[in-house]
């Protein structure tokens, strides 16, 4: 039985002991508490409210609120109306209900029987914002979230601007991890760029509802970033782990170190996140829990088979061209981001390239010279969807397009590719693997070889002491030489394949950091477009594939 299960039964019992009195005093046989679904049309009818809350009452999630709202009406029952004996029924349920069972002095009172209480208008806002704040906050942990695409990883799945509305359904809500916290926000209060919008006072561990379906390859999944558990607070749109590979740990983790290149910019506080406050991500689960994962020059090969690549997967270009006169119209017309042009434009103009690039076409058997060049040679790359490509390789002013593959033996720069083990996998982000996906239950062989795949999932993702000793491997302060797993674990990649932070830099996917999927996306605007013409008008309700 799970953590969460013995926690929730061990605050339970006290709850159903205390209702039973509660039963008592009204009048029904106290046992009446301890049968299913009837005690709730018996407890409905004690606080006197109309039958059609046994709906809301059956239904998952929602009755979670209904009961917090049923122990509220309990109390006042008792004649409890002033705001800080309601708001102490419900947070401390297992406290109060046994107090008004228990105690001598509280008498259970029929409406009619009660005392009128006139609630003033400031109290009639409060309770309206605080019935508000609660039952968003249960559609928003249990149901569905708003979510907003920040960055151009999926397109053309899902673009920048993309507005979602996200199930927590499908795989099953999880619980909060720290559930005391400022409501509609993430990790970081309103108006503030580093202050905690979470107590970490209590602290539930990971347990998973009840979902419609199992995670499937190729789905479209929102998760909690793994690699995000540490962040320095003035980088935090940067892996910390790939900020103390490329700048030092000491540098890292002095808040006033100057991050290079920053113009001033300090690091800042490190911080530790729990599991539901780190960063949202969205991505494509490429590959499942035991499956094995493969790339060869780009294309994602599973269990030895190739895999299919979405209808919008797009991947980057060198643009060989034949002036240096820039197609600004066209490329706008595609649908091409400003962003993308404006690296298309400094690729023609910088004067930092060399004049072959332009005069020759570049065959696959000169990329190891290109990119063994790459300090001498400045490439500038743009993301194109196959559409885009096939109409501008008939363009006057374009030579040829020619797809980027990172081929062997060509280490991605500063060792960010997942293990980050350069001098054991060589691999990058075209070629890659092959790879195990963790599954529950299953067991591999760790030797000082492999164990950079698994230390992580060891000991942040599975909470083991890991120690490291000369040529042998300590789990727990026992020699291992093999780990079974305790959880599920997917592998996530962005359709933009060469403009993904994903699996192929930070690993795998526990599954408590799985969120949930896109149902459809609800608005949707182009932020290099003004006015009315910045809604995807096309893009309005349509369901993410």
């Amino acid at each position: 039985m799970s953590t969460f299960y013995i926690i929730t039964i061990i605050l339970s019992i006290p709850s159903i002991i205390g209702l039973m009195k509660i039963f008592e005093k009204a009048g029904y046989s106290q046992w009446l508490a301890l049968i299913p679904f009837y005690n709730a049309y018996i407890w409905v009818r004690i606080i006197e409210k109309p039958l059609w809350w046994l709906i809301f009452a059956f239904l998952p999630f929602i009755n979670v609120f209904m009961l917090f709202l049923m122990i509220v009406e309990t109390a006042k029952t008792f004649n409890k109306n002033l705001l800080w004996e309601q708001a102490l029924s419900a947070v401390f349920p297992f406290v109060y209900l046994p107090y008004l069972g228990f105690s001598s002095d509280e008498k259970y009172q029929n409406k009619e029987d009660r005392p009128k209480f006139k609630k003033s208008i400031v109290r009639e806002w409060t309770d309206a914002i605080i019935f508000a704040i609660f039952a968003a906050t249960i559609i928003r942990t249990f149901v569905f979230e708003a979510y907003t695409i920040p960055t151009p990883s999926m397109e053309k799945s899902l673009l920048v601007g993309d507005y979602l509305f996200v199930s927590k359904l499908a795989f099953g809500p999880k619980s909060p991890n720290t559930p005391l916290a400022f409501p509609f926000v993430h990790h970081t209060l309103p108006m503030s760029a580093t202050k905690k919008s979470y107590l970490e006072w209590i602290k539930l561990p990971y347990h998973r509802y009840f979902g419609f379906r199992e995670i499937k390859n190729n789905d479209i999944v929102v998760f909690n970033y793994p690699d995000g558990d540490t962040v320095a607070l003035n980088a935090q749109n940067q892996s910390y782990y790939a900020l103390v590979r490329h700048h030092g740990w000491k540098n890292v983790n002095n808040p006033r170190a100057i991050i290079p290149g920053s113009n001033g910019a300090t690091f800042g506080k490190v911080v530790a996140r729990p599991v539901d406050k780190r960063e949202n991500y969205i991505k494509r689960c490429i590959g499942i829990a035991g499956d094995s994962l493969q790339i060869i020059d780009q294309q994602v090969y599973i269990n030895g088979v190739k895999a299919k690549n979405s209808d919008q997967y797009e991947t980057q270009y060198f643009i060989v061209g034949k002036t240096k006169e820039v197609p600004i119209a066209e490329l706008q017309e595609l649908g091409l981001a400003n962003d993308d042009i404006a690296s298309y434009i400094r690729y023609l103009r910088n004067g930092n390239y060399k004049s072959e690039i332009l005069r020759y076409h570049l065959p696959l058997s000169t990329y190891d010279t290109l990119f063994s060049e790459k300090e001498k040679i400045k490439i500038s790359l743009i993301n194109l969807s196959t559409e885009a490509a096939n109409k501008l390789r008939n363009h006057p002013q374009v030579e040829k397009l020619v797809p980027l593959v990172y081929k062997s033996g060509i280490p991605n720069p500063s060792n960010d590719i997942f293990p980050h083990s350069p001098e054991n996998y060589v691999w990058n982000q075209d070629n890659y693997g092959p790879i195990y996906i963790p599954q529950k239950g299953a067991t591999v062989d760790i030797n000082i070889d492999n164990i950079v795949l698994y230390k992580r999932i060891i000991g942040v993702y599975e909470n083991n002491k890991l120690e490291i000793k000369g040529n042998q491997i300590y789990i727990n302060d026992e020699l291992a030489i093999s780990y079974t797993f305790n959880m599920n674990y997917y592998w996530m990649m962005g359709d933009n394949r060469h403009n993904s932070a994903d699996s192929r830099f930070w690993g795998f996917v526990p599954e408590d950091h799985v969120v949930g999927t896109p149902s459809f996306i609800w608005l949707s605007t182009d932020k290099d477009k003004k006015g009315f013409s910045t809604i995807r008008w096309d893009r309005v309700f349509m369901i993410p594939e």
